[in-house]
């Protein structure tokens, strides 16, 4: 368990903030692999999500993430034919803030709207790693960011079970809220 938040840690600290989206060049299945390592914001809702599903417990431990990796590679696919939606930084920046707060309250969801929440940040992470992909290595760099997403989940679920402070999840998600707004500002 300590590996985990070691590499958790890590992670966040050597991470550059949010360049994981439109105008970089994303060539092979170790820069989709990555990719979300590589953008603050997509590091932090990956994570999230994992420490939220394991914050839950139960079913919700696999569905969360099962949920945002499969929705993701839909958005992904989607935004690989040119859809888009124009104010994607913003819905992005939001959906760091809006994990940060379920991170910090604790009110119970009925499961159908935590999956659809889940399922919501997921395609627009998916659209704007979409819109990025080459037509040409696409399936490459696509099941590299997949794969990325499972681990950074698999690593938020591991920190949650590892009885993680209710104290440290605060400071996450409230870390998370004030980059949400940085984001946001810039």
């Amino acid at each position: 368990m300590k590996i985990a938040r070691l590499a958790a840690l890590g992670l966040l600290v050597f991470s550059p903030l949010a360049l994981a989206h439109p105008g970089h060049a994303v060539h092979g299945f170790s820069a989709g692999f990555m990719h979300p390592l590589t953008g603050l914001d997509h590091l932090l809702v990956m994570l999230a999500v994992g420490v939220w599903a394991g914050k839950i417990g139960g079913a919700a431990r696999w569905q969360l993430p099962l949920t945002f990796v499969v929705v993701m590679a839909l958005g992904a696919l989607l935004g690989m034919t040119g859809y888009s939606l124009a104010p994607i930084e913003t819905l992005l920046a939001a959906s760091v803030m809006a994990l940060g707060v379920l991170l910090v309250v604790s009110f119970r969801l009925p499961r159908l709207l935590q999956l659809g929440l889940v399922a919501l940040f997921a395609v627009l992470h998916g659209l704007a790693h979409g819109a990025e992909l080459s037509s040409g290595q696409g399936a490459y760099v696509m099941l590299g960011m997949l794969l990325a997403t499972a681990l950074l989940h698999g690593v938020g679920v591991s920190l949650s079970a590892s009885r993680l402070p209710r104290l440290v999840q605060s400071v996450i998600g409230c870390t998370m809220i004030v980059l949400g707004a940085c984001f946001l500002a810039v």
